[in-house]
This record gives C-alpha cells, structure tokens and sequence, in this order.
C-alpha cells in the first residue's frame, strides 16, 4: 500500500476546503479502572453546506469525538488535545463563555434521545425560544414568534397551539422535530446530529433525514450525522467516516465508502445488513467477536482479533504494527492488506456476498 502523493493528496477529503477542520484529536477519560483512551488522532474535515457521515459500533468513538467538538465533556475527568477549528478558529481551549457564544449560535448538536434532551418542566416553545433569546436579544413575545415560525418549518401541525405543549404532550417523532427546530434557531452554521434517527420507526427516520436535507438546503447547514445505520448514510452523507475503537478506519465519499469498501470493518459493517430480496432461510452475517475494551485496546490494528484476513498479511504486522490511514483504491483506509489484494477479497468475495 502506497503513501499519499502530491496528486492522490489534492484529491483526498483533508485536501478540501473545509468549514470545520479537526486534527489529531485525542479523548481521555479518567476512570477508577484506569485511563481510558476514547478516541485517538482522529483528523477529518467538513466542508461548508456539505454532511459528513460518521458510521461504527457502540464505543467506536464517534459521539464522544463530536461532544469534544461541541466543548460539552467535563473538564473534571476529561483530557483533551489536539486541534478543532470552525472556520479557522480554535475550539480547544477557548474560554468558556466564548464556547457557549458559539454554541446554539454558530454550532449546535441534535441529541439521540429527545425526551431525555428537552426539560419535563417547561413547554417545547420555550426551550425553542430561550437560546434565540439568548443570543440574539430578543424579547419574550419575539422569541415566542420566532418558536412558532420554527415548529412551522420543521412541519409541526398547528404550531401556534403546540408551542405551549411540554416534550411528554408529543409523539416522538414530533419531538426529535422539536429538536431539530431548537437547533436551527438561530440559523447556525454547524449542526452535530447524534444518531437522531435510531429510535423512530423507519417512516419517521425517512421524514427526519428529509426535512435535514430541505434544511440543509434552505440554511446551508454543515452536517455531521452520527450513526450505526448504513442506510440512513446512503440518503444524507456527502462524504463518510468509518470508526473503530477511537480511530477512523476508512474515509470517502459516501459511494466509494459503501459501493468500493477498502477495509474489512467496512465489509463486515456491509455484510450484516438485512437485505429486502435475501432469501429468509440465509442468515445474517455478524461481525464475529466484540469490539476491544479502550482500557487496553488490542497492540497493532485494533479490528485484528476479530478480522479473518489478518492472516493473508504478511508477517505478524496485525497484531504488531498501527496501520497508517492511507489511500487504497481511490480513498483512504487503515489497513495492512495490499491494495490488490482488497480489489480481490472485495471483487471475489464481498461484492457477491451483498448481491447474494
């Protein structure tokens, strides 16, 4: 596998433009059983008006990466380093107070449980009108208006009656809706969506990842969309991250990530999609195995005990050597098997499997 030339580099994703630029990230958390090593030198880029995709397990990093974007972790137990930048300022380190001027303002974060992110004690108009209040100055009666304008917007019936409606009076999808609005408020730039599809009914994912995009439209919202759904991906993302135990494993356009798949936690994640035209009697394809403990994650490729092509690898590289993130058949992975020999395993085995 070759490094990155000066060509191959104008080309890859880092190279854009970018609206949101995060280097080297690293997350700590201190813990009783020990340290534990969140996420580790994650570096992507986000370009303006486009949608990242952020895609793995439970634990693989991706909403504890993205709460250190949003400044959200407490500084008690939680180190930091590394570099966030939103339109070329710094994120890391910023005081406080500036933080939360950004935040709600110029960036803000859609939660994956919405009952659990609205407040039981005061009505969904209000927590809607309270940051543009904040940061823009505006009145009761303004911020009242401007709640009903925004529940209109993200489709809400009768707006103008839900508005005094508390979180428990909706539906869920009503309040994911809800949610939607509270971050768009002020118009922001950034809009960090946490897995804010998993816990609807696959019609009401649809109506959210289509009132995102009409949004996304209308305002020129950058998107990061958290996920473990490779379907909700297909509809929304621009370009798409693949994590594993803190690390990114795989980075491309949303096409070449899940049509041209370069890294074998990329075709496992593939692989274990139930499909409408599979027979009923062929069953799922898990990836075997359980993702590593951050405590003490696996030495050399993190995915190796769980990966049944480390052996075609020559040496003990695997479970010995970091595999660098590097351009494989037209955009980057993490891993030691040759390009050809990824053209052949996805050609041979892996695009026949997903057919099947």
């Amino acid at each position: 596998m070759s490094t990155l030339t000066k060509d191959e580099a104008a080309q890859a994703p880092e190279a854009r433009s970018s609206f949101l630029s995060v280097q080297d990230l690293r997350v700590r958390f201190r813990t009783e059983d020990g340290i534990v090593k969140a996420v580790n030198d994650l570096s992507f880029e986000l370009e303006a008006g486009k949608t990242l995709g952020i895609v793995g397990e439970s634990g693989s990093g991706k909403s504890v990466s993205n709460l250190a974007v949003m400044g959200l972790h407490n500084p008690r137990n939680t180190t930091i380093e590394g570099s966030v930048k939103l339109e070329g300022q710094e994120l890391l380190g910023m005081p406080q107070k500036e933080l939360e001027q950004l935040r709600g303002n110029k960036m803000a974060m859609i939660f994956q449980d919405s009952l659990a992110a609205l407040s039981p004690y005061y009505t969904v108009g209000r927590q809607i009108a309270e940051p543009f209040m904040k940061h823009t100055g505006a009145n009761k009666k303004q911020g009242r208006e401007r709640a009903i304008e925004m529940l209109a917007k993200v489709g809400i019936p009768q707006p103008d009656k839900r508005v005094d409606s508390y979180p428990h009076q909706f539906s869920g999808g009503m309040r994911q809706r809800a949610m939607i609005a509270m971050a768009l408020v002020c118009n922001p730039k950034l809009i960090i969506a946490d897995e804010p599809t998993t816990a609807l009914d696959v019609t009401v994912q649809a109506q959210i990842v289509d009132l995102l995009k009409e949004l996304q439209q209308e305002f020129g919202t950058s998107i990061i969309f958290i996920t473990h759904d490779l379907g909700v991906i297909r509809e929304i993302a621009d370009d798409v991250l693949v994590m594993y135990a803190g690390r990114a494993v795989e980075r491309g356009t949303m096409r070449e990530v899940l049509k041209t798949p370069q890294h074998p936690y990329g075709w496992g994640l593939l692989s274990s999609i139930p499909r409408i035209n599979a027979s009923v009697d062929v069953p799922l394809q898990p990836i075997p195995g359980t993702p590593p403990s951050l405590l003490n994650p696996p030495s050399g490729c993190a995915f190796n005990p769980r990966c049944e092509y480390r052996e075609q690898v020559t040496g003990d590289k695997c479970r010995t050597e970091r595999p660098a993130l590097e351009i494989a058949n037209g955009h980057l992975s993490a891993c030691h098997l040759t390009a050809a020999q990824k053209q052949s395993i996805l050609t041979e085995q892996i695009l026949p499997r997903l057919s099947s």
